[in-house]
C-alpha cells in the first residue's frame, strides 16, 4: 500500500491517498496508469504528483488510443537515478516506450507535442529510445530548466523534494506534507548557514543547487521520513 500525495493545482491544497500496485494513480482514469507503473524502480512507499500531471496523462493516453507502457516515473531525489534537478524527483515526469518500435515511439512523441498538455517534451535526438514528457512548473531559479524558487506559504511537489532533501541531512522539517512552513524555512535557513549560503530561508537557484548536489543518489538516511 503505498501513500501517495497529490498537489491539487486548481484548489492549492495538498491531498493524500492510500493506494495499492494495482490500482489506478489518483485523478487517472480508466486505470491507463496505476501505482506500480508510476512507482517504476522507486522503492519508497510514499510517492507524489500534481492533479494536472495525471490530467496530462489521460489526455496523452486517450489521443494515442492505446497502452503506453511506462519505464520510469517517480523516484525520490536520494534514490538518484536521473539529473540532479530532473521532474521525475517532482513526480511531474514519465520516460515511456522503451520497449516500443521507433514508428510507435515517434507518434507518442508527436501526440505529446501536439496535444499541448505537457510544458516540455524532450527532443527525439536527446532520446532516441524513449519518449520523455513532463508538466514542469513554474519559472526556473536558475534560468533555463530546473526547478522554481519556493519559499514559506508555497505549497507542492517542489517543497517536498526540497523538505525531503532537508530532512534526508537531518535538518528536520517537522514532517514531509509539502507545505512550507515556518519549520521548513527554520531548517533552509540552517541548511544554509552550515554550507555558506545566504540564510534568507528561501529556495532559490545557489540553495537548489547545493541540496541537489548533497543528497541525489546518496541514499535513504537515518533522518528520512515518509
Amino acid at each position: 500500500m503505498a501513500k501517495i500525495l497529490v498537489f491539487n493545482n486548481d484548489t492549492n491544497r495538498m491531498e493524500t491517498y492510500y493506494r495499492g500496485e494495482n490500482q489506478a494513480m489518483p485523478y487517472v482514469t480508466n486505470s491507463t496508469l496505476t501505482v506500480g507503473e508510476f512507482r517504476g524502480s522507486s522503492k519508497s512507499q510514499t510517492l507524489w504528483t500534481e492533479k494536472r500531471a495525471m490530467q496530462s496523462w489521460n489526455s496523452q493516453r486517450y489521443l494515442y488510443g492505446a497502452p503506453i507502457p511506462v519505464g520510469y516515473a517517480f523516484r525520490r531525489p536520494w534514490e538518484g537515478g536521473h539529473s540532479n534537478q530532473s521532474q521525475h524527483y517532482a513526480g511531474v515526469a514519465f520516460d515511456v516506450g522503451q520497449r516500443l518500435s521507433n514508428s510507435q515511439r515517434n507518434r507518442i512523441r508527436n501526440v505529446a507535442i501536439s496535444s499541448g498538455v505537457w510544458s516540455y517534451v524532450e527532443p527525439a535526438s536527446f532520446t532516441p529510445t524513449w519518449v520523455h514528457f513532463d508538466k514542469r512548473r513554474g519559472t526556473p531559479a536558475c534560468g533555463g530548466s530546473g526547478y522554481p524558487l519556493i519559499k514559506e506559504g508555497n505549497r507542492g511537489v517542489y517543497v517536498l523534494i526540497a523538505q525531503d532533501d532537508l530532512n534526508t541531512l537531518g535538518y528536520t522539517t517537522g514532517g514531509l506534507d509539502g507545505i512550507f512552513g515556518p519549520k521548513t524555512k527554520e531548517a533552509v535557513r540552517r541548511y544554509q548557514q552550515s554550507r555558506g549560503l545566504s540564510t534568507d530561508g528561501i529556495i532559490g537557484c545557489n540553495t537548489w543547487k547545493s541540496l541537489q548536489e548533497d543528497v541525489v543518489g546518496t541514499g535513504r538516511t537515518s533522518t528520512t521520513i515518509d
